[in-house]
């Protein structure tokens, strides 16, 4: 049997694999407003609660992205994905068993460990299945899972909440991960180079591109981190990513805590709501990667593509916030305009985010642009958890400061990308 434009299953269960990934992470930020009080949670100390379960979430993350990032070059990734969906599909549901927020919290950490593995394993398959000029495609698609994610799991969360409580709902989100194994286990059963369904025309067409890229990896310098850090590019990557993903997260957390003080949402209006803003996220993450391969297309250096997109992606960011800044006064009696204000925040992002998770192929070659993408990754996490213990204090009499908090980090990301090198730094 063959089967033509193999490749587009594989990404199309990846982007599932991350809409799952996102409805999972997602509920307890839904739910947690409405049930705090059965933890013996305080109102005055429901928010800082919160924090310290997402500061455990975002730790096991980033231990989890090295370690995984390990396991898919270890054992390949058709088995790395599944054990990580696995884990995290076990993990999420074990949050029905929660007694404290001890245990939450342990859960919270399995949870964040094996979600990270969503996101090596994706580029990594991504490299595979598809030859350089399509990747930024492939990787728009699989961005644009996360945002769908968020996009799905409030309407979807709220009526399991509803009709089932909130333990059920942890259970039966938990398997939404484990039905995902079958097809993945089915399809993606080898890798381009040996499937037995993949054409002869798709699998040189895949790897057309690849010799060069696998004599360049061998001849690559490994240059230690030391070493990488000598480099303008290195630190654009890494203080880009330390201010900008902070903003995305602030979000994510904290939108339905939000609605519900500002405007006394219940859950059902906040699954009926939230959908918007990342839905707009998620034709930014397409638009953007669309955005920048136009322009290499037309003869533009990737880097200064990538930049140009990063640019007008901050400048969608810095408009959305000012303007929830200037109505912020008035936004309780018009909660539409805020999800529309937010939309263009979370568009934004998502339109720069994936160029500039791409700049470390853009300016280094072989086995460093791994340890340049880790290490921005790993700044990413800590901006963010900087971030999620400041919400508590900066909110607790409105939340002016929250946004000007995420419009001070907007335009700190953009100068430190500005002045990267366009240079290709080194091999």
């Amino acid at each position: 049997m063959k089967v033509k434009g193999l490749r587009w299953f594989v990404i199309t269960l990846i982007g599932l694999a991350t809409v799952i990934n996102y409805i999972d992470r997602s509920a307890i930020n839904i739910m947690w407003p409405y049930i705090y009080h059965e933890f013996g949670i305080a109102d005055i100390d429901n928010k800082s609660t919160l924090a310290l379960i997402t500061t455990f979430f975002m730790l096991a993350y980033a231990l989890g992205q090295t370690f995984t990032g390990k396991l898919m070059d270890a054992v390949g990734t058709r088995l790395g994905m599944a054990v990580s969906i696995a884990g995290w599909s076990i993990s999420i549901a074990l949050h029905a068993l929660a007694r404290s927020i001890f245990s939450f919290n342990i859960f919270r950490f399995m949870l964040g460990f094996f979600e990270a593995g969503n996101w090596p394993g994706a580029t990594k398959s991504n490299a595979e299945w598809f030859p350089a000029k399509e990747r930024a495609i492939a990787q728009g698609i699989f961005g644009a899972g996360a945002s769908l994610g968020s996009v799905i799991s409030a309407p979807v969360i709220a009526i399991l909440f509803v009709a089932f409580g909130w333990k059920t709902t942890f259970f039966m989100i938990g398997g939404l991960g484990l039905i995902w194994l079958l097809p993945w286990l089915i399809i993606n059963k080898n890798t381009p180079d040996k499937h037995s369904w993949i054409t002869p025309e798709e699998q040189r067409h895949i790897l057309s591109t690849e010799k060069s890229t696998a004599t360049d990896s061998q001849n690559a310098v490994v240059l230690s981190w030391s070493q990488l850090l000598q480099y303008r590019g290195t630190w654009g990557i890494i203080l880009g990513r330390f201010f900008i993903d902070p903003v995305w997260w602030l979000f994510v957390t904290w939108l339905p805590t939000f609605l519900k003080e500002q405007f006394l949402f219940n859950i059902k209006q906040i699954g009926a709501f939230t959908w918007f803003p990342y839905l707009c996220a998620a034709i930014g993450s397409l638009l953007g990667g669309f955005y920048s391969s136009r322009l290499i297309k037309k003869g533009t250096e990737a880097s200064k593509a990538r930049k140009q997109a990063i640019t007008l992606g901050c400048v969608l960011m810095l408009i959305g916030l000012l303007g929830i800044l200037a109505s912020l006064s008035t936004l309780k009696e018009n909660p539409a305009l805020v999800m529309a204000l937010i939309g263009i925040v979370l568009f934004g992002f998502q339109f720069l985010i994936g160029n500039l998770q791409t700049l470390p192929s853009d300016y280094f070659n072989g086995k460093n642009v791994g340890t340049v993408a880790g290490m921005g990754g790993t700044a990413a996490v800590i901006g963010t958890l900087f971030t999620t213990w400041a919400v508590p204090v900066i909110t607790q009499t409105s939340y002016v400061s929250f946004f000007v908090l995420g419009a001070v980090l907007v335009p700190l990301s953009w100068l430190t990308i500005k002045f990267m090198n366009s240079k290709k730094l080194t091999n």
